[in-house]
């Protein structure tokens, strides 16, 4: 008697937004650095590699939820966290698809071509395969490595730069380099691979602000990377980072919402003639709007930042404490009437309570929800 078929399937803590309803596939568990002081995405988890085997073993599963719930095989809902996975990615179209946990492509190149073949035969329908993966370890991989996963299917690799300033990544323990992230995302980029680099305004802090912006604006210029998305810093007392703002020996000093989006103003007009598409898509950044394809819409973005900060400070305030509570995405929402008028309401609730100079520590514990 052959032996049941495995029925479940893992699946990691977190994906990037843009993957919110894809199919969720684990090759690794948890990060194999770990020590980004910003980050406690994985903090508690020890970090291992799962056999091709077991990831097989893993598609398989999913594969047969999805024929179960297209109709191709018999059997009940079970109601289990992965078989909605599996409905969600369908009701999405069932076309895209992420390789999880912090750094995917750290498995051999030979594990990682094997779970790519498996894959695509068992979901040829899936046209987009993305991961996450470090600069340091796309840069011990070859191009031709690299080449390979994308013939195999793989068609995006999202790295977390955060900054292209030296002394900013080495205070924040992200073990990478200016140098080395130009040289991880070019053999990405030369590899015909797409490439979604993460920038992380505020890390900084008002000290470091300038060179924050503009090294990061220059290092994604030698990149020249399909995206470049936004990921404001979140602070919690539970981050390492914390200490380094707010402990008793703290080198860095927070930033306003609107120093912070001066600093992205900064940011965008110190980019070079990239071809990458800005995009702002997750709740963290403060000009949820503030998207566009470079080189052309540079103008228009720097319009975005300057509309906000053309604004007076009881403005700013109304619009930072409505798009922290999730009811606005850019200035211009503010103009309907209702939601100007819940915007009011919340803002003098904080006022009342906190005083007007309280309202950038109300946001800040706003944002901490999304975290």
């Amino acid at each position: 008697m052959s032996p049941e078929p495995q029925r479940s399937f893992e699946t990691g803590p977190i994906r990037p937004p843009s993957e919110a309803g894809s199919y969720l596939l684990r090759l690794t568990r948890g990060c194999p650095w770990n020590r980004c002081s910003f980050c406690r995405s994985y903090r508690k988890r020890t970090f291992s590699l799962r056999s091709p085997e077991e990831i097989e073993a893993d598609i398989d599963a999913m594969a047969r939820i999805r024929d179960r719930l297209l109709g191709g095989e018999p059997g009940p809902a079970d109601g289990s966290q992965e078989e909605w996975l599996v409905a969600n990615a369908l009701e999405h179209g069932g076309r895209t698809a992420f390789l999880q946990d912090a750094d995917s492509l750290v498995m051999k190149p030979e594990g990682v071509r094997r779970v790519l073949t498996h894959f695509r035969r068992r979901f040829p329908e899936v046209t987009r395969l993305t991961t996450y993966a470090r600069s340091r370890t796309v840069a011990r991989l070859s191009v031709e490595d690299l080449r390979s996963f994308g013939e195999l299917g793989l068609t995006r690799i999202h790295v977390g730069m955060e900054s292209g300033h030296d002394p900013l990544l080495a205070l924040i323990h992200k073990g990478a380099t200016a140098a080395l992230h130009v040289k991880a995302g070019r053999k990405v980029v030369d590899a015909g691979l797409e490439l979604s680099e993460y920038w992380m305004p505020g890390l900084g802090g008002r000290e470091m602000s300038a060179g924050h912006a503009r090294d990061s604006a220059r290092v994604l210029t030698e990149i020249d990377p399909h995206f470049i998305r936004l990921r404001t810093l979140c602070l919690g007392p539970k981050l390492p980072l914390w200490e380094t703002f707010c402990g008793p020996e703290a080198v860095l000093t927070r930033q306003t919402d609107a120093e912070i989006a001066a600093e992205v103003r900064a940011f965008v007009a110190a980019l070079g003639p990239v071809r990458s598409r800005l995009a702002s898509d997750h709740i963290l950044n403060l000009l949820g709007d503030l998207e566009g394809q470079l080189p052309g819409d540079r103008g228009a973005l720097l319009a975005t930042c300057d509309r906000f900060l053309a604004l007076p400070p009881r403005e700013q305030r109304r619009f930072q404490v409505a798009r922290r509570a999730g009811m606005v995405s850019g200035v211009a929402d503010l103009d309907h009437p209702g939601t100007r008028a819940r915007a009011d309401a919340l803002l003098a609730q904080i006022e009342a309570t906190q005083g007007p100079e309280g309202v950038e520590d109300a946001v800040r514990e706003l944002m901490q929800r999304f975290v």
